[in-house]
């Protein structure tokens, strides 16, 4: 999975604030830059729909379209995740790396997903 770049993050992390579909306005007037023009937000979520990223869907006129995530913020996280542990060379030694670096806590929150049945 590629990263995201500095404004399809930042445009990510609108559409993961609301609940809402938004239309690429809403999106622009949202965003804490406000030095990004209309066109180039609307192309970059043009891309990001095509990245499987986003969703859209025409409103109830049919003439403005409007956007939220495919997925939330941590399965994209998640998605990250898998790939990083992909690029090394010893996954079990990583994971080991990994799991002796968190918070007691999240050890416990690790322990309780394992121990789920898959969906």
């Amino acid at each position: 999975m590629n990263s995201l770049g500095e404004l399809e993050r930042s445009i990510m992390e609108v559409l993961w604030g609301t609940d809402a579909w938004l239309t690429v306005r809403e999106v622009v007037n949202r965003l804490s830059d406000r030095n990004n023009a209309y066109t180039t937000v609307m192309t970059v979520m043009n891309r990001l729909v095509r990245k499987d990223f986003i969703r859209r869907e025409r409103d109830e006129d049919g003439r403005t379209w409007r956007y939220r995530p495919a997925a939330g913020r941590e399965a994209y996280v998640a998605e990250l995740m898998l790939s990083a542990l992909g690029e090394t060379g010893d996954r079990l030694a990583a994971l080991g790396h990994f799991a002796r670096s968190v918070t007691p806590e999240e050890a416990e929150a690790l322990r309780a997903a394992l121990s789920q049945e898959p969906s």
